[in-house]
């Protein structure tokens, strides 16, 4: 879903779905600084729409406040291409991703 999904198809969408509605935090490029407080009214419009699938919001997830941020409008977080750098330093996947998890989770 985006800011800009009339109802009606989010509706649509929820109903042929089967585990969460990803909420796209807004219509720019992933990877961008982005302020989630800017979106308040789209992530309370998902939010009274009493959806039956989870509500997870990506895009501009990169680190623990804006997954706290996050949280605070949605079900849960998608963190990706902060993810995807952590990665990039050339360390073992499984430790990268504990220490990255540590420092959102901490």
């Amino acid at each position: 879903m985006t800011p800009e999904t009339a109802e009606e198809r989010v509706r649509k969408v929820d109903s042929l779905s089967s585990g969460f509605l990803y909420a796209v935090s807004s219509s720019s490029t992933t990877g961008k600084d982005k302020d989630l407080n800017d979106q308040q009214a789209y992530f309370e419009r998902l939010r009274r729409m009493g959806l039956r699938n989870p509500v997870l919001v990506g895009f501009g997830i990169r680190d623990k406040a804006s997954f706290e941020a996050a949280c605070l409008h949605a079900n849960g977080a998608i963190i990706g291409t902060a993810y995807i750098r952590a990665l990039e330093n050339g360390a073992a996947v499984g430790p990268a991703t504990r220490e990255f998890l540590k420092s959102i989770l901490k």
